[in-house]
């Protein structure tokens, strides 16, 4: 079952409690992937693009590139909450025009997807330097 539309706008701010070691928390991050995203096979396995989804750029598939801008943003601080364990549910980064939105799928193991943003969407830090 699809979640229904949102209502309002999901909030998107940087939220990093105090004490946090990010250094050690990116290293412990990873890329996964989603199917949900892409419109060809990837290492996430075979398309399945939902409806309202965003689809990934082609040219970014390449796992060990984007693990890499994920660890790369956890470090920066580029994360927002809720936190689950030990993990922020959102991590966020730029590659050129682009903003990445990455979304914790499993806090066990601190393993992300990750999807575009259209420019109305970006985090309040990210937007104020369009």
């Amino acid at each position: 079952m699809r979640t229904p539309q949102r209502r309002r706008p999901r909030r998107r701010t940087q939220d990093v409690p105090p004490g946090t070691d990010l250094g050690a928390l990116a290293e412990r991050a990873r890329y996964v992937g989603s199917p949900e995203h892409k419109d060809m096979p990837t290492f996430a396995g075979q398309p399945r693009p939902r409806g309202d989804a965003s689809i990934c750029p082609r040219d970014h598939n390449d796992v060990d590139l984007v693990t890499g801008w994920l660890r790369s943003a956890i470090r920066t601080g580029s994360v927002g909450g809720p936190w689950e364990d030990d993990f922020p549910r959102y991590v966020w980064h730029q590659e050129e025009e682009i903003v990445f939105e990455a979304r914790l799928v499993n806090r066990g193991d601190g393993s992300y997807k990750g999807y575009p943003l259209a420019a109305d969407e970006w985090p309040e830090h990210m937007a104020s330097q369009k």
